[in-house]
């Protein structure tokens, strides 16, 4: 059972980080192409209608991935999880139903009136299907996080039969874990397709390809990434002060605070030693991890050691602390890729001010390299919620061991999992090819070279 539990979890873990690459553009390209398509519609200007027809094309190439990766996803629960689905189907069972019945039907629909709509239908109907898609995203991510938040903070259920049973879907859906995660990804997916937007608008303005499309293009990237770090930042801040007082074993570990301390440092690097429950090396900042949580120099946050024994006294004996390496590492990555993300647009708009945006060739070209820090941020981002969550599946209600198949064996979880390893591989290095191949492409022939920024002294945000 040991060896089947391990290679079901590395095969969700695979296939969950596989097809996350594709959902965030996603959600965050169509709500910038519908903005593009709205001015557009609005002014009349071809360079919008170039920049909606240029972005779609590779909005619809990430679109495409991310249906196939998504596919296996729901069957790995009643094939790896079965334990799983039979306790908490009655729930997860629900948000995942009206995701796909409602979220993705109405996405999909309305996306193929956009694609072969175009000169069909009248340009406010063809805005307003764009509008309906990213509408769409949005709320497709939201069922799939009401289903995710009822792991990590269950509500609105009875135990009965040995089962979870839904009692109230209003408490599901308002539950406030989800309103702490589901603002953070919906800022991240904005921030993730702002940096895609900015790296390939670098790419054509260091291959002198002046068509207003590109500055435009430049332009929307430069606002749209600085106010979504901005705000990925501030709900990151409001879920971690969240969870250090609803879920404080998650913060506890991603920190690597194994004693409760008032007040609490912030180790910034740390040699983590797990087995002796202790770090024999850290670099902290004092009373710093106290004024993230509280706002304020003092305050306790609880550590470990601390948690591990109220847990046992709460939920029996057994082992409730989380792989802490990782949680603390895959942390610092995430806050890192997304500190370097704000400052790349805080520089970005400075030197689109000074009108030198276009003449800064270091910066284009870390523009260009930039557009994988949010696909860093949000790969460890979702390894840190879903693996210092563990031992639970569903937190105080199951454990990881206790939700696997019990009739699926070690020989036939590894074939698939080699199998969707491989074939995602493939999928990655096909969509990697088509990204590039298109992006490259301009929808118009390159015009002079004439970088001017219309406006006063300080330049102009116009678009």
């Amino acid at each position: 059972m040991g060896e089947v539990l391990t290679l079901a979890r590395w095969q969700f873990a695979i296939t969950t980080i596989y097809h996350f690459f594709f959902v965030p553009l996603t959600i965050g390209l169509s709500f910038l192409i519908a903005v593009m398509e709205s001015l557009y519609v609005k002014t009349g200007d071809e360079k919008y209608k170039h920049m909606v027809k240029f972005w779609g094309k590779l909005f619809l190439i990430n679109f495409a991935m991310g249906v196939v990766t998504g596919l296996v996803q729901e069957f790995q629960f009643g094939m790896n999880w079965s334990n799983y689905s039979r306790y908490v189907g009655d729930i997860f069972g629900v948000p995942l139903a009206i995701e796909a019945l409602l979220a993705f039907f109405l996405e999909s629909t309305f996306l193929g009136i956009w694609i072969f709509g175009w000169e069909k239908v009248s340009k406010r109907i063809h805005l307003l299907s764009i509008w309906i898609v990213s509408f769409a995203t949005a709320l497709s991510a939201f069922w799939i996080l009401t289903a995710n938040s009822f792991m990590h903070e269950p509500v609105g259920y009875v135990v009965k039969n040995g089962r979870a049973e839904m009692t109230s879907f209003m408490e599901i859906i308002q539950n406030p874990h989800l309103w702490v995660q589901f603002p953070h990804t919906i800022f991240a997916s904005l921030a993730t397709a702002s940096f895609f937007i900015l790296g390939i608008s670098a790419y054509h303005v260091l291959k002198k390809n002046n068509n207003a499309w590109v500055k435009s293009s430049l332009k929307i990237g430069i606002i749209a990434s600085l106010i979504s770090t901005i705000f990925v930042a501030g709900m990151g801040d409001i879920q971690g002060k969240y969870l250090v007082k609803h879920l404080p074993m998650k913060m506890a570990a991603a920190e690597a605070l194994w004693e409760s301390k008032d007040p609490a440092p912030l180790a910034v690097v740390a040699v983590i030693d797990e087995k002796n429950k202790k770090n024999s090396f850290e670099i902290a900042v004092p009373k710093l991890l106290s004024f993230m949580s509280y706002n304020s120099f003092s305050g306790k946050v609880e550590g470990i050691n601390d948690i591990q024994t109220r847990y046992e006294k709460e939920y029996g004996p057994g082992n409730y602390i989380p792989p802490v390496t990782i949680s603390f590492y895959s942390f610092r990555l995430m806050v890192g890729a997304g500190m370097v993300m704000l400052i790349l647009s805080v520089a970005a708009l400075y030197c689109y001010f000074k009108k030198k945006i276009f003449e800064s060739t270091k910066l284009l070209k870390l523009l260009m390299f930039a557009i994988a820090l949010p696909y860093i941020a949000n790969t460890t981002g979702w390894i840190l919620t879903e693996i210092s969550r563990t031992p639970w599946i569903v937190f105080g209600l199951l454990k990881l061991e206790e939700a696997v198949s019990p009739t699926v064996s070690a020989s036939y979880v590894l074939t698939s999992l080699i199998s969707f390893a491989v074939v995602y591989s493939v999928l990655i290095l096909v969509d990697i090819f088509l990204m590039v191949k298109f992006a490259k492409k301009s929808p118009v022939k390159k015009g002079p070279v004439n970088y001017e920024i219309k406006g006063n002294k300080g330049g102009s945000l116009w678009i």
